[in-house]
């Protein structure tokens, strides 16, 4: 038990990880949507941009484990949020949450709190419960998960993959989505390959039917007209939020390929040099 607690080191590059993976994964999972997914992608990318040494980040950073871990956790509570408050489900298990609530006479809702205390109070205090739970069951089994890992590439690759298809096909019982899933594999499997990061393409697969039936219905109450989407503060906002950040990673973007250039000119520069 006592190697399984992190070391003076590991809680200090952690501690700010944890933070910001916490406070990240709150506002993702307000938002409807897979957030727990979502979150754990933008956590891993955002420490690795944030690291001084992005080149263990794959290889047992504890940054890229506890970042990613603490949104996960903070997104699936997060989620509970706008489901308690307002009776909007953010995913299927707050949907079926709600549903279950239904069943028995209770609406999510503003009056939630008022109507069901009883019930608003203990789904916060099954938060804690559930988390002692997943302490107690994964400190003893945590050496069962690990064995996992020493599982050969050539049993468990097919293993994988056989539960995906499984998976996919009980979903819907569709053949299309299981050759989708297969051509998806094989488009990820060549972006690792050529050093280029899936989790775009993962966040894009995840959030484009809830975007697709948003900009319908917006379009819907407009008429067609798409400056609807800058006619509210907040969209507006959102907009000149994202085209900044896209407008600095294209120069950051710019200026490493300058230096790069400017680094091989030199390098080329001093063998030329007698």
């Amino acid at each position: 038990m006592r190697e399984l607690l992190p070391n003076r080191q590991e809680w200090k590059e952690s501690a700010w990880p944890i933070a910001r993976g916490t406070v990240l994964g709150f506002i993702i999972g307000i938002i409807p949507g897979s957030a727990h997914i979502i979150s754990s992608f933008l956590s891993y990318a955002l420490e690795k941009k944030l690291s001084k040494h992005p080149e263990e980040f794959g290889n047992g950073a504890v940054a890229g484990v506890a970042g990613p871990e603490s949104a996960n956790n903070s997104a699936s509570t997060g989620a509970f949020v706008p489901m308690l408050a307002l009776g909007i489900p953010t995913g299927p298990i707050t949907a079926v949450l709600i549903g279950a609530l239904m069943v028995h006479g209770v609406n999510a809702g503003p009056q939630l709190v008022t109507e069901h205390p009883d019930v608003f109070w203990g789904f916060v205090a099954s938060m804690y419960v559930g988390n002692l739970m997943l302490l107690l069951l994964n400190l003893p089994l945590v050496s069962v998960f690990v064995s996992v890992l020493r599982i050969p590439y050539a049993y468990l690759y097919p293993l994988i993959i056989m539960f995906c298809i499984v998976g996919v096909y009980e979903v819907s019982h569709s053949i299309v989505d299981v050759w989708i899933m297969l051509i998806m594999g094989l488009l990820g499997y060549a972006l690792r390959k050529f050093s280029f990061d899936p989790a775009p393409l993962v966040l894009g697969l995840v959030i484009a039917p809830l975007f697709e039936q948003s900009l319908r219905q917006s379009l819907i109450m407009s008429n067609g007209n798409y400056l609807i989407f800058f006619s509210r503060p907040i969209a507006l906002s959102l907009l000149v939020i994202c085209a900044i950040l896209l407008t600095l990673s294209a120069i950051s973007f710019i200026m490493k390929k300058k230096d790069w250039r400017q680094t091989l000119a030199e390098a080329e520069a001093g063998e030329a040099q007698p």
